[in-house]
């Protein structure tokens, strides 16, 4: 049996478990509460967009209310940074806001898992956003895509150096915009179970220690609905950094 501390420890929550243990020729690829809620993810984004499209009229219901502002919102992200050239990019920038707003927010139930509290998930997601952006880079302009690390006009003394740094900068985008969604899920989820542990020691403690509970709980319900937010910011965020990194490559900024 586990004793308090680890039970109550807040980063229990993030403990990968193995659902369905598979292993092909010593490869683990076993079905993880992490692929659950991935694959649950999907389900509610599609069940979501199902539900937008059934009977729509003239005066929008408030399911398809909500899916036409969230269109809006994301075309307007794609809009402002992409132009008319990124019409092409919109279904994978919609998908991309869409999944990653209910992975956040499926994270905040009780007992659930959050995916994108994982550097694995993000990194992963990060890294192969990336690699699609520098493929549309090459295919876009070739071999001029290079000059991208070296602006016009620089003396030819700094060259090396200033592509060093350009290149450098270019490739920590992929840390940055994985850390970035890592991190604000997992220290969000973190401070949420520490107060909720500390409330519950107050209230299991009885006495008056069990009537100021009332007051980590209050904070505790602020800062779910705080967490709600970020949850969303967080999606639209990184959607937003992926829209700038493509108009990168597309515009040679």
């Amino acid at each position: 049996m586990r004793d308090s501390l680890t039970f109550f420890s807040p980063l229990e929550q993030f403990e990968i478990v193995s659902l369905i243990p598979i292993s092909i020729f010593n490869f683990n690829i076993s079905v993880t509460n992490s692929t659950l809620f991935i694959c649950i993810s999907i389900f509610i984004c599609l069940s979501w967009i199902s539900l937008s499209f059934y009977k729509n009229l003239i005066i929008p219901s408030h399911w398809q209310l909500l899916k036409e502002n969230f269109y809006d919102l994301t075309a307007n992200v794609v809009r402002d940074n992409l132009g008319s050239k990124g019409e092409v990019y919109f279904p994978f920038i919609f998908t991309l806001h869409l999944f990653l707003l209910f992975c956040n927010l499926i994270g905040m139930v009780p007992y659930s898992f959050t995916v994108t509290s994982h550097i694995i998930f993000t990194f992963s997601l990060a890294l192969l956003i990336f690699i699609g952006i520098n493929i549309i880079g090459f295919k876009t302009h070739g071999l001029l895509f290079f000059s991208l690390f070296l602006p016009r006009g620089v003396p030819l003394i700094i060259v090396p150096l200033l592509i060093t740094i350009e290149f450098l900068s270019y490739i920590v985008k992929v840390f940055t915009l994985s850390i970035r969604l890592f991190a604000n899920m997992t220290s969000g989820h973190t401070l949420l179970k520490i107060i909720a542990g500390f409330a519950w020691t107050m209230l299991s403690a009885g006495g008056l220690l069990a009537f100021f509970h009332v007051i980590p709980l209050l904070l505790l319900l602020a800062l779910i609905g705080l967490e709600l937010a970020i949850a969303g910011l967080q999606a639209y965020v990184f959607t937003l950094l992926t829209c700038i990194y493509l108009n990168d490559v597309l515009d040679l900024h």
